[in-house]
C-alpha cells in the first residue's frame, strides 16, 4: 500500500489521479489533498470518497466555505503555503498537479522531504532548473508528463553513454498545418479545441501555441540531462507515439500506446512497476496510420524561444513561463489575439536578456521576482497594445 499526497486534485491530471487510485485501493491510499479553491463541491466530493487525513486551501475563505462538509477524520490547512506543507508530509509520493509557477515551492519542500515526486507540474522544474535537480536524490523525480514518461520507459533500452538524441512528439495542436497568417483571428473557443487530449484551460491553450512543447524541451533536458540541441521536435498528428529515443548504433525506440494520460500517471505512481489494465492497448487488427513531419518555427515560433531561453539558463525560463500565463489570461478574456500570445513572450524574453546582469545562481527569491518582473511586464505590454 503506498501513501499518496495529491496537489491540485480538482484538476484535470487530479480528477484522473483519483480515478486510477479508485481502481486499485489496495494498492493506494490517499492520505492528503489539496487544490485551489475554484470548485469546492468537487474537493468535498474527493474527500468524502477518499477520507484523506489533511484537505490544503490557499486561503482562510475557502477553508471557512469547507467548514462542516468534510469527512469528520480529515484536517484543513489554510494558506498560501498551504500546499507546500501538504508536500513535505511523510508518505510515498506526491503527486505534484498543480498548474503553472505555483508548484515550485510545493515541489521543492517534497523533495526536501525526501519523498518521491510524481511531477506533472512541469512548470516548477523549468522555472526552478537547477534548484530542483539539485535538490533531487537520484530516480526522486518521477515524470508524469506522456512525452517524459516515454522517455523515461524507452531510456531502459540503454546506457546514458548510447543516447544520441531525444525525439520530442508533438500532436501540432488544432492548428496543425496553419501558416502563420491563417493564425491572425483565431479565437479562444477554437484554440481550446485539441484534436487528440483533453486537458485543463491554461495546457490546451499552450499546446494549440506549442509553448508547452517549449516547456517539454526544457523539462527534458533537466529530467534525462541531455543536451537541448540534442533533443528534436517532431509532430505526429495521432499522439500515438509519446516520444522516442534514438541510440548511437542508429536504433530508435519509441513509447507507444493510444492517448489517456491515465497510463503515465499510474506508472508514475506504481514506479518503477507497471500497473496491470492501466489503459487499454491498440487493436492491432484494425489499420493504424502513424505519420511524422517537421515543426513549422515560422508559424510557431514558441519551441525555439524555449530552447534559447534554456540555453541561455538563469531565469530565463521562468520568464518564458510566467509572462504566457499572462498572455493566455488576457488571450481568453479577449484583451490578445491568439498570435500576440507567443509576440508578447518573445517581446518579454528579449527585453530580460537584453537587460538582466548573469543570474546563472538560482534562488527561489530570485526565480519567484523573474517571475513577477515578467507578468507585470506582458500585462504591461498588452494594456499598451490595446
Amino acid at each position: 500500500m503506498r501513501d499518496v499526497v495529491l496537489l491540485g486534485s480538482t484538476g484535470s491530471i487530479g480528477t484522473q489521479t483519483l480515478e486510477v487510485i479508485d481502481a486499485h485501493p489496495d494498492r493506494f491510499r490517499v492520505v492528503g489533498l489539496s487544490a485551489g479553491g475554484g470548485n469546492l463541491d468537487l474537493l468535498v466530493d474527493q474527500a468524502h470518497a477518499c477520507t484523506p487525513d489533511v484537505v490544503a486551501v490557499p486561503s482562510a475563505e475557502a477553508a471557512a466555505a469547507l467548514a462542516d462538509r468534510l469527512p469528520a477524520q480529515t484536517a484543513v490547512w489554510a494558506g498560501p503555503d498551504a500546499s507546500q506543507r501538504l508536500a513535505a508530509l511523510p508518505c510515498d509520493v506526491v503527486m505534484n498537479a498543480i498548474t503553472g509557477a505555483a508548484g515550485l515551492e510545493p515541489t521543492l519542500a517534497a523533495l526536501a522531504a525526501g519523498n518521491a515526486l510524481a511531477l506533472a507540474n512541469k512548470e516548477s522544474l523549468v522555472i526552478g532548473g537547477e534548484l530542483v535537480t539539485a535538490a533531487a536524490a537520484p530516480g526522486q523525480i518521477i515524470a508524469v508528463d506522456s512525452e517524459h514518461s516515454a522517455f523515461a520507459q524507452a531510456l531502459r533500452a540503454g546506457r546514458s553513454d548510447e543516447v544520441r538524441k531525444l525525439v520530442l512528439t508533438a500532436s501540432g495542436g488544432p492548428f496543425r498545418g496553419r501558416s502563420r497568417a491563417e493564425l491572425t483571428d483565431v479565437t479562444p473557443e477554437q484554440a481550446l479545441a485539441h484534436p487528440t487530449w483533453t486537458m485543463g484551460r491554461i495546457i490546451t491553450i499552450n499546446s494549440a501555441t506549442l509553448i508547452n512543447k517549449g516547456l517539454e524541451l526544457l523539462e527534458a533536458a533537466l529530467l534525462y540531462g541531455v543536451d537541448l540541441d540534442a533533443i528534436e521536435v517532431v509532430v505526429h498528428p495521432s499522439s500515438d507515439v509519446h516520444s522516442m529515443v534514438e541510440f548511437c548504433d542508429g536504433s530508435t525506440i519509441a513509447q507507444c500506446s493510444p492517448p489517456d494520460m491515465k497510463l503515465p500517471i499510474a506508472l508514475a505512481l506504481n514506479w518503477p512497476d507497471r500497473l496491470p489494465g492501466a489503459c487499454r492497448a491498440f487493436d492491432w487488427s484494425r489499420p493504424i496510420d502513424w505519420r511524422f513531419e517537421p515543426l513549422d518555427s515560422d508559424a510557431f515560433p514558441s519551441v525555439e524561444l524555449a530552447r534559447r531561453c534554456g540555453l541561455a539558463g538563469g531565469t530565463a525560463p521562468a520568464v518564458y513561463n510566467a509572462a504566457n500565463e499572462v498572455c493566455v489570461e488576457a488571450f481568453c478574456a479577449g484583451e490578445l489575439s491568439f498570435l500576440g500570445i507567443v509576440d508578447t513572450v518573445t517581446a518579454v524574453v528579449d527585453e530580460h536578456l537584453a537587460g538582466t546582469a548573469n543570474d546563472a545562481e538560482l534562488s527561489v527569491d530570485g526565480v519567484l521576482s523573474a517571475d513577477a518582473w515578467a507578468r507585470k511586464r506582458a500585462a504591461q505590454l498588452i494594456a499598451g497594445a490595446s
